[in-house]
């Protein structure tokens, strides 16, 4: 099994890890009280938590980011015709062949409309490291619920798996929040209907799909009647804050992805999952956040399976990722009904 391989291999092979595992000195966060899932902190479980770590990925320390073309340029009008007929066609040159695998969506937060395009909708896939947005947010949910702020472990934590994709940090903050149980009673909450936590410590293996992603996006990022759902339903404004400004601070060597599609010199926020399977070597890559364009923000998420490479895999990615913006800017007229 993977979690078995990269367990034997742990020492030997330091670079098969997604995020930069680091040696913790402080103990774990206090578990908080828990409403509707349960709740286990094992924070000193060290070498539980290096299994969990091997379960996700690999490490992404000193990758050079990609050259990028730039924002996709405003198109035409699109025709008249469904919205995943219209992002299917601008990814058409894109589509990878062979068993590597692909699904994205994408929401444009300016618009009135804010129907969510998406290509290979129910198709499923690993998280690998995207799935810590997903942990914080219910850490969050959970933070309201009480009453409470996070502890300063709980920040400290937070901070180190979003900023650097730490693995120990998601390890002590998923056993926090409640494992699976905890996440799919937030995810019920935020309204994602396809995703399904991980098995025991692997959070990891987390599996997903592109429109799922978009949905907390937009439970993170949206303002006015797609984000204002009121505690204890949603996230409050303070938390989406927070989550926000991490993604938006993402160290330098990890930011590639979405974050390409974006107009150069605008803000972004995103987090990347990485991992390569021990069984094919192929790799899976995954990238979700929000990017300007135009002055339009929009929302994206895109899943990959299959790759030959970590490289490869990235620029599948930004290829689909600047292909769904540009056809979503469209926005210049409203989407064709």
């Amino acid at each position: 099994m993977l979690a078995e391989f990269l367990h034997r291999n742990i020492e030997a092979r330091p670079a098969m890890f997604d995020g930069q595992n680091r040696t913790h000195t402080a103990r774990g966060p206090r578990a908080p009280s828990l409403r509707g899932c349960a709740a286990s902190c094992v924070a000193t479980a060290v070498v539980v938590s290096l299994a969990a770590c091997a379960a996700v990925g690999t490490g992404h320390e000193t990758r050079t980011p990609l050259p990028r073309a730039g924002a996709p340029a405003l198109g035409p009008a699109a025709p008249r015709e469904k919205r995943g007929v219209t992002l299917s066609r601008a990814l058409g040159p894109v589509l990878p062949r062979g068993d590597t695998r692909l699904a994205v969506a994408v929401l444009d937060l300016d618009s009135a409309d804010q129907e969510i395009a998406s290509y290979g909708k129910g198709a499923t896939f690993e998280t690998a490291s995207i799935i810590k947005v997903g942990i914080l947010a219910t850490l969050l949910l959970q933070a309201q619920d009480e009453g409470r702020e996070l502890t300063d472990d709980e920040r400290q934590y937070a901070v180190a798996m979003i900023r650097t994709s730490d693995n120990y940090a998601a390890d002590v903050l998923w056993r926090t929040i409640g494992a699976a149980d905890g996440l799919g009673a937030a995810n019920e909450r935020l309204g994602l209907t396809s995703t399904r936590g991980g098995p025991g410590i692997r959070w990891g293996l987390t599996r997903t799909t592109a429109m799922d992603q978009v949905r907390l996006l937009r439970a993170v990022f949206a303002h006015g009647p797609a984000g204002s759902a009121r505690p204890p339903e949603g996230l409050n404004q303070a938390s989406r804050a927070f989550i926000g400004d991490l993604m938006g601070s993402i160290t330098e060597e990890q930011d590639w992805g979405v974050s390409a599609a974006g107009s150069r010199g605008s803000r972004w926020a995103l987090k990347n999952g990485w991992l390569q399977r021990s069984t094919t070597g192929l790799w899976i890559i995954n990238s979700v956040g929000q990017v300007t364009v135009h002055g339009h923000r929009y929302l994206v998420s895109v899943l990959s399976g299959g790759n030959r490479s970590m490289e490869a895999g990235i620029a599948l990615v930004e290829r689909a990722a600047r292909a769904a913006v540009g056809a979503a800017s469209a926005h210049a007229r409203p989407w064709p009904q």
